[in-house]
């Protein structure tokens, strides 16, 4: 096995999270049982999902046709924004672990911070980790400012913030707090929807051998983000595992970070349309 899938990012709390990991984004039920179910004969061992991608049923699907035991799994969900607030939250993750199957999640995540709920929702995520149902918790789309709030309410730090990053969107205010706060990133979008067709990116992969596509794999690894790709194709779950044999010199990784323009594929997180 590609010693990649191995490789993982200590949390906060001590819960090991593997480095790649394996997105279901706008994967349909049938679709994603059979991915999710290829990805881990491919090797993944993390699979990330949300409520809001309504595949958390095909999702478990997948795994429990794997093979691979549950708990050699890191498995990620999210709450919608219309599941937020206190007992809400409750009642969404005793739903999506209905639809997975599972009795447990490894990751359980806020996925956008609603300005009017997000702070009783933390509350929620707070409880179902103490009472164990959850081995971590974190956030998704949080600028440092919401991580700020719900640490105030609760005293309780985020282990994850899910953002989207990518070269186009490099984020450093977010990843340096986060950093600083020993939050594990994880980039999503990390490619781009494949919006790859750059100069710098072809040249670096004909430098090395490598896609563009794994060029900037390679740039997320190396600024210690965690990575969830996503594609329906076996070959391609492979090829975006193959990315511990080149490295990217300093100057390199500052060239790919020069290319950020502000480009997001989804929305602001401080300016989106369904928080009225």
């Amino acid at each position: 096995m590609n010693p990649i899938f191995q490789k993982t990012r200590r949390l906060s709390n001590g819960v090991e999270m593997p480095i790649l990991g394996y997105g279901v984004w706008l994967t349909e039920e049938k679709q994603a049982a059979e991915s999710v179910r290829t990805a881990i004969e491919v090797g993944y061992r993390a699979i990330d999902t949300a409520e809001v991608y309504f595949n958390e049923a095909g999702v478990g699907e997948g795994i429990r046709n794997s093979g691979i035991p549950r708990d050699q799994l890191f498995v990620t969900t999210k709450v919608h924004n219309d599941s937020q607030g206190y007992d809400n939250c409750l009642r969404a993750f005793d739903i999506s672990m209905k639809k997975l199957g599972m009795d447990y999640a490894d990751l359980y995540l806020i996925h956008w911070p609603m300005r009017s709920t997000y702070v009783e929702t933390w509350r929620a995520l707070i409880r179902l980790y103490e009472e164990k149902r959850v081995r971590a918790i974190g956030v998704s789309n949080f600028h440092p400012h919401h991580i700020e709030n719900i640490v105030k309410d609760s005293g309780v730090w985020p282990m994850v913030d899910q953002i989207e990053m990518h070269p186009r969107l490099v984020q450093p205010a977010v990843h340096d707090f986060c950093d600083a706060h020993d939050i594990a990133v994880t980039a999503y979008c990390p490619l781009m929807h494949g919006n790859l067709d750059l100069p710098l990116l072809a040249d670096l992969g004909a430098k090395y051998g490598k896609s563009a596509a794994q060029v900037v794999l390679r740039w997320h690894i190396q600024h210690g983000n965690i990575i969830i790709p996503k594609t329906l194709k076996r070959e391609r779950m492979i090829s975006n595992a193959e990315i511990l044999d080149f490295e990217l010199t300093a100057e390199e990784m500052a060239a790919i970070d020069g290319l950020s323009n502000g480009t997001r594929y989804t929305d602001d997180p401080d300016n989106f349309p369904w928080d009225a």
